[in-house]
């Protein structure tokens, strides 16, 4: 987001995938301060946003495939309305999920899926994926929660969409495993798979980078130190651009084979660094507590 369309009022457009949390999304949005409804009819959309424009209040509105007059160009062809004649700062938020977790999600919770109420569920999500996909293709920002929890979900659309900037920048930092994919909310991306592995220790293999044997081992690395002193002296400079450029949060995400061990250790020291320069920073370790990890 631009300084200029910081000073603008705020209007969430909230859709994505049947299963993937846009009830729990767009519950953090209101506790945000937005102003929040649910799949509301696309055409009412407008005169929502013309009925509630004197109110400084952010505005978020959930829209999925339930909705009896659903459309995708539709919906695009509103967002860019909004964002030309009411000179609106407009977001359009996909919330996304991997197949095989919207099945599960589907199947523990005995649920239809809205689009295949006779059918499999597997065709239902085959159908709405293929019918979401320029949606996708086209938002402002893609949330994947197929590997998130709800706490995570809800932390993520705060950094993303607080509408009080005054406290800057804040950064997660966050650990992850290769072997279960890139964090799709990452903006920067560090590979320290070029460390010495404790996995292949055996008295490290079960303890994780938080342990004071692990970090001395890793540290031993004759790499460790010129690498670490070189990330940093690469992030400092930049996290002041990104905060002028009106960004109030960044997602720094450290990988390593298993997420266990080696970007475990990296993360937790950067997230205390950059917490001593004086940023707002959350922590957290999506795969470390994985069975089989080789971190």
């Amino acid at each position: 987001m631009s300084a200029a369309a910081s000073h603008k009022r705020r209007v969430v457009l909230l859709t994505g995938m049947s299963g993937a949390g846009l009830s729990t999304a767009l519950k953090s949005f209101e506790d945000l301060g937005y102003e929040a409804v649910d799949n509301l009819r696309l055409g009412l959309i407008p005169a929502l946003v013309e009925d509630t424009h004197a109110v400084s209040r952010a505005l978020a509105v959930a829209i999925d495939t339930r909705n009896a007059n659903f459309s995708v160009e539709d919906l695009l062809r509103i967002k860019r309305e909004l964002a030309e004649k009411h000179d609106l700062d407009v977001k359009l938020v996909f919330l996304d999920c991997s197949d095989d977790v919207l099945q599960q999600r589907f199947t523990e919770t005995r649920r239809r899926h809205p689009l295949a109420l006779d059918r499999p569920v597997t065709d239902g999500i085959a159908h709405e994926r293929e019918m979401l996909r320029r949606l996708c293709d086209e938002a402002d920002h893609v949330i994947d929660t197929s590997l998130i929890s709800i706490n995570e979900l809800r932390r993520l659309i705060a950094g993303h969409y607080r509408t009080d900037n005054e406290s800057g920048l804040t950064l997660s930092i966050i650990s992850f495993s290769y072997r279960h994919g890139v964090p799709r909310e990452a903006d920067l991306v560090f590979d320290v798979r070029f460390l010495a592995n404790p996995h292949w220790e055996a008295k490290l293999r079960p303890l994780t980078g938080r342990d004071a044997e692990v970090a001395a081992y890793i540290k031993r690395d004759p790499d460790y130190a010129g690498f670490f002193n070189h990330m940093a002296a690469l992030l400092l400079p930049l996290l002041p651009r990104y905060q002028q450029e009106g960004k109030s949060y960044l997602t720094i995400a450290i990988g390593c084979t298993g997420g266990r061990h080696r970007s475990v250790l990296i993360a937790e020291e950067l997230a205390t660094l950059l917490a001593a320069k004086g940023y707002i920073t959350g922590i957290g370790h999506r795969d470390l507590d994985r069975s089989g990890n080789k971190a």
